[in-house]
């Protein structure tokens, strides 16, 4: 078995504010540690349940936060932003069995976890076919575009609700859950141990009941909190800027919503 792991952090057990995610921030280290211990957790499921070989995406922010001495020997992981349209999904292939998702978070508009956003700060919502979705839509499409059935995910409980509601049969461990600037969580301890275990029950199952079926139409719309951006992102070909803050971008070809969305967001 092959499985891929994308790893973000602001769905880690404990985080609250931005100090704790940020490279540059004073509290970062101690949360990049917990980050590494849910991934490595994650690992130790996989492993049990007769993976081979594993590939993680480190997919934060400079996408080098993962501590990379505490990653177990059968694991290979992906540091940096290559520029590829998969971004945080970077690595994955049609040779693939599994995608798992470790620290996922919210979207952006929610008050599921305090630091609930859609790629960055400077987007409001995105939307696709009339629906507001998260960074886990976005990376559970492309890895149905590949193939590989999204069958786990851990971060807050927004996020695991809005995970099975695409994905009815995902596995999922919530280690959080926001209210306004605050955030209730499980301990670290406890979260690595229903990871190691929800990833190995997750993988454990059929697979073929987590694959996801990608739209055959997409109509994308990408709504920013200041026009200014919206207009300077505007002359991407094919782009249409129907409202002052609002892009909108419409594709039969997923690779092309994603490619459209690796230059329209940055």
């Amino acid at each position: 078995m092959k499985v891929f792991i994308s790893a973000d952090i602001e769905g880690t057990a404990g985080i609250a504010d931005w100090d704790e995610a940020l490279k540059e921030r004073r509290d970062y280290s101690e949360f990049r540690e917990l980050m590494t211990a849910e991934v490595v957790a994650a690992c130790k499921g996989a492993r049990a349940a007769g993976a081979k070989e594993i590939l993680i995406k480190d997919a934060h922010q400079t996408a080098r936060n993962l501590i990379v001495s505490k990653l177990p020997d059968y694991a290979s992981i992906v540091r940096g932003w290559s520029g590829h349209p998969h971004v945080m999904m970077f690595g994955l292939d049609r040779s693939f069995d599994a995608a798992l998702f470790t620290g996922y978070h919210a979207k952006a508009g929610t008050e599921a976890n305090p630091l609930a956003h859609t790629m960055n700060d400077r987007i409001s919502r995105l939307i696709i076919n009339d629906e507001v979705v998260s960074e886990f839509t976005v990376n559970a499409y492309t890895s149905a575009l590949l193939g590989v059935p999204p069958v786990f995910l851990s971060g807050d409980r927004g996020i695991c609700d809005d995970a099975r509601a695409l994905v009815p049969a995902i596995g999922t461990v919530a280690v959080s859950e926001g209210f306004g600037r605050a955030a209730l969580s499980i301990s670290p301890a406890r979260a690595i141990a229903e990871i190691r275990e929800g990833v190995e029950k997750a993988l454990s199952r059929d697979l073929t009941a987590c694959r996801l079926d990608l739209p055959k139409h997409f109509d994308v719309e990408i709504e920013f909190n200041n026009p200014t951006d919206a207009y300077r992102a505007s002359w991407y070909p094919g782009t249409e800027h129907p409202r002052e803050r609002t892009l909108r971008f419409v594709s039969d070809d997923y690779f092309e919503v994603l490619r459209a969305l690796r230059f329209l967001t940055v």
